[in-house]
């Protein structure tokens, strides 16, 4: 089985050079993947001493981050080498001042995994929340690297625990400790034979929880408030944006509405103003404006979403009516925000935990929402409930990043 785990990466390989050439996405994962070890060449050296995290994306990279800073306090001296297997991860964060180097992860071929683990020689290596890749795990393993998983989440699903799976439960004794997310992720993989398993939580509540202590202030989105019910919407795709746009064209005046696109092409942005009859004003367009004249603020920008929770009185997160599913709703929980969210929400255990507290709200059509929005804008008892349920789940599921550094040393 390994062998054709192996021919697959090759075949992989191949056919991905070719796509490139038609895709742009495919281009940076392919050219991104070049220079990689010339680069590891040029800046590690041998008796360099180095720690390695690696994240499929964007979304782990940022999971993982309280523990690459707590880490990097911890070993001043080591040399932090951060790598990514998504160009939407990479592209983003590759300029970070948190790592030495970063970079792409070469495909995991048994050649590759044995070059990069040369170069790189880890002191530790992390791996964060998922991507098992079996070569780099076999070589971690001859090494005697010690070698984490953190907030991991295991499912049925996974290879793992399916009657084919061997090679894939084999290149688990690459583990050091498994950092799980929930007791049911630490039953699954202590069924199959591992004991070095600690329910540790989501690293993302520590995540969230550090933007509280950061400066947060926004003087435009502040001007735009103008001390009124704020609604901000995040990470909207168009079919959220159809039942939103119907509700804020017939909302009360004193509502004021921020909307963060997950799209910001000009095309789509200039569609979304298009179809809003409220006073509305884009961030592109905002200077020398009074803000406070217009009911509707549209962000055609990126990087400043989290800061814009802040000013919410209610949030709507997208991405629940397509899949995978919805947005971060950690970050307007965070600010003790309460939140609406489409229906696909199930493989989100945050999302399934906090509509089961009551502090998030799934919709499914127009009416839904409607009922909802309104009830939160003309019930304050109502509003400073969820609100609290919101900042009490963040609060009480924070600390993952503390019991993670207990054990590595």
């Amino acid at each position: 089985m390994l062998f054709l785990y192996n021919l697959t990466i090759y075949i992989a390989g191949f056919f991905l050079k070719i796509i490139a050439l038609f895709s742009p996405k495919i281009k940076l994962f392919v050219e991104g993947r070049k220079n990689v070890f010339s680069v590891l060449e040029e800046k590690i050296k041998a008796n360099d001493k180095t720690i390695w995290f690696h994240s499929a994306s964007l979304g782990e990279y940022e999971q993982g981050l309280p523990v690459i800073e707590k880490i990097k306090e911890k070993y001043p001296s080591h040399k932090i080498i951060v790598t990514f297997f998504s160009p939407s991860g990479y592209e983003v964060r590759k300029n970070n001042t948190v790592a030495d180097v970063t970079i792409y992860l070469p495909l995991d071929t048994k050649s590759n995994a044995k070059r990069f683990l040369k170069l790189v020689h880890p002191e530790f290596a992390f791996f964060i929340k998922y991507e098992f890749w079996l070569n780099y795990l076999n070589e971690l393993e001859k090494s005697k690297t010690s070698t984490y998983l953190i907030s991991g989440i295991f499912r049925d699903s996974q290879m793992f625990f399916k009657w084919y799976g061997g090679f894939y439960r084999k290149a688990l004794n690459a583990f050091t400790y498994f950092f799980v997310q929930n007791e049911s992720s630490k039953q699954k993989i202590e069924a199959i034979g591992f004991k070095n398993v600690i329910v540790s939580g989501d690293t993302r509540f520590d995540r969230v929880n550090a933007i509280l202590e950061r400066d947060n202030i926004l003087n435009y989105v502040e001007n735009f408030k103008n001390n009124q019910l704020t609604i901000v919407i995040g990470s909207s795709w168009p079919k959220d944006e159809v039942l939103l746009i119907e509700y804020i064209n017939q909302a009360p005046e004193n509502v004021k509405f921020i909307i963060a696109p997950h799209n910001i092409k000009t095309e789509q942005i200039s569609n979304l103003k298009s179809q809003i009859t409220k006073s509305t004003v884009l961030f592109s367009e905002k200077e020398n404006k009074d803000l406070s004249n217009y009911n509707v603020f549209i962000i055609d920008t990126i990087g400043i979403l989290t800061k814009i929770y802040s000013y919410g009185t209610i949030a709507y997160v997208g991405g629940g009516f397509g899949n995978p599913g919805i947005h971060n709703i950690l970050e307007p929980a965070t600010f003790g925000i309460p939140i609406v969210i489409g229906p696909n929400y199930s493989n989100f255990a945050e999302a399934v935990s906090l509509v089961e507290l009551g502090g998030c709200i799934s919709i499914t059509n127009f009416l839904e929402l409607k009922e909802i929005l309104d009830r939160l804008i003309n019930d304050p008892k109502l509003l400073t409930e969820k609100s609290h349920i919101c900042k009490s789940f963040i609060q009480n599921n924070k600390g993952a990043t503390n019991t993670i550094m207990k054990i590595v040393s």
